[in-house]
């Protein structure tokens, strides 16, 4: 009777243990990303790829498009340190603030053991974004950027240029206007983001850089209340109300789809938008389509050139059960070749900064040297833990201002006082 009873238990055991295996065995990485259907799909592609050439399974979570939605789906487990994702995507901004949080695994022992070549990346992207106390957390694989577009048809017609500092984006932009005026009242010169949201701030951080300024200074301290930083948000309230080349409800409606449709109608020289604009503008059903031309932004003269730093990042999770295995989808994207079949394939501006000398992207992306130059002149958000604090402060008190209900002055010292409050409450 006892030795029935043994065995039983002895093959409950190995049931457990049997089963256990099992289990272990379908144990698989979780990658949580989002973003238009098509971006999803592409994604699905290529961890299938990865399984052919590792036989590591991966399970693909999937991310709504709104930028906002997507944060929060990652911040829900990470904070409850769930195992799943192993791997994501973040927004630039978000990296600081996840790194700050203690959720992201430090890549530094997995760069050297594979000896990544961290040379073949943008390295002020890098610096600026990626490298944290805790060690580089995150690697770039989409970058963005602000670019200035041109109806090179009416420059040409006028004679004229491609402003390579804001005085002349002014003159120019003006002698178009009164000209083209005389048919079409609801033209303007320049149109570019100023609404009350993120978009504002990326806008006026490549004004004051390119006028001197910023919002930190060399040794990383927030500094919005200097002499740069006020003239460059004057010049912002001049471009809509003294010299009249910006419509009024810039900064009322005028986000990223608002500019680039505004432009696309043929009611705008310039334009200052994102990359993603240059395939709508030339898509075969758009009116501008083989008239647009794309630019660095323009500067302040003796100044530096200046584009807001957007773009997507890599990073694995810090609660990841599965750390090498994560490390190695990890390399699988960032590699030379994914981030060529995402360029390709989706128009995705890579990470990678050895790809833009590539001769198959030279041929298929025209503007690729401009991309590459305004990726070498990116300014980063402020990297900091409490940057959405800082972002709502600064939304509201620069839209104050275009909008004519703050002076520049009054403004900048308010939302500097602000900000110091968020930093000693966050220090606290």
């Amino acid at each position: 009777m006892n030795w029935s009873s043994n065995i039983k238990k002895i093959f409950f055991i190995f049931l457990i243990l049997f089963f256990s295996s099992c289990f272990q065995e379908k144990k698989h990485l979780t990658f949580m990303v989002g973003g238009a259907p098509n971006e999803v799909d592409y994604w699905e592609k290529l961890i299938k790829e990865f399984y052919r050439k590792t036989h590591i399974k991966v399970e693909l979570i999937r991310q709504p498009t709104d930028t906002d939605q997507r944060r929060q789906g990652l911040i829900i487990p990470l904070r409850a340190h769930k195992s799943a994702p192993d791997v994501f995507l973040m927004d630039v901004v978000w990296v600081a603030q996840f790194a700050g949080s203690g959720w992201l695994l430090p890549l530094d022992a997995f760069i050297k053991k594979d000896k990544i070549n961290l040379g073949n990346f943008f390295s002020s992207i890098i610096n600026q974004v990626d490298r944290t106390e805790q060690g580089l957390v995150a690697l770039p694989v989409y970058n963005d950027c602000g670019l200035l577009y041109y109806r090179k048809d009416l420059l040409d017609k006028y004679g004229l240029s491609v402003p390579g500092t804001w005085s002349e984006l002014v003159t120019n932009g003006l002698r178009v206007q009164t000209e083209l005026r005389k048919e079409n009242p609801k033209f303007y010169a320049f149109v570019w983001q100023g609404a009350q949201y993120e978009g504002l701030v990326c806008t006026f951080l490549e004004f004051a850089t390119s006028f001197g300024g910023g919002l930190l200074d060399s040794v990383g301290n927030i500094t919005i209340d200097r002499n740069e930083n006020i003239n460059a948000l004057k010049f912002m309230y001049d471009l809509i109300h003294t010299y009249k080349i910006s419509p009024p409800n810039t900064y009322t409606e005028m986000k990223e789809e608002e500019v680039r449709q505004f432009f696309e109608s043929g009611n705008a020289l310039f334009e200052r938008n994102w990359p993603y604009a240059w395939g709508m503008h030339n898509r075969l059903s758009s009116p501008v389509k083989d008239k647009v031309g794309v630019s660095q932004l323009p500067k302040y003269p003796g100044k530096r050139r200046a584009s807001a730093l957007g773009g997507w990042h890599i990073a694995i999770s810090k609660y990841s059960d599965c750390p090498d295995k994560a490390w190695e989808l990890v390399k699988f994207i960032i590699s030379y070749n994914t981030e060529k079949a995402l360029a390709l394939d989706l128009g995705w501006n890579p990470g990678r900064s050895d790809l833009y000398d590539d001769e198959e992207l030279k041929k298929g992306i025209a503007h690729i040297t401009v991309l590459k130059r305004a990726f070498e002149n990116s300014v980063a958000r402020p990297t900091l833990p409490y940057y959405t604090g800082i972002s709502e402060i600064l939304q509201r008190h620069l839209n104050g201002v275009i909008a004519g209900r703050e002076k520049p002055e009054q403004a900048l010292h308010d939302a500097q006082a602000e900000v110091e409050l968020v930093v000693k409450n966050y220090s606290e």
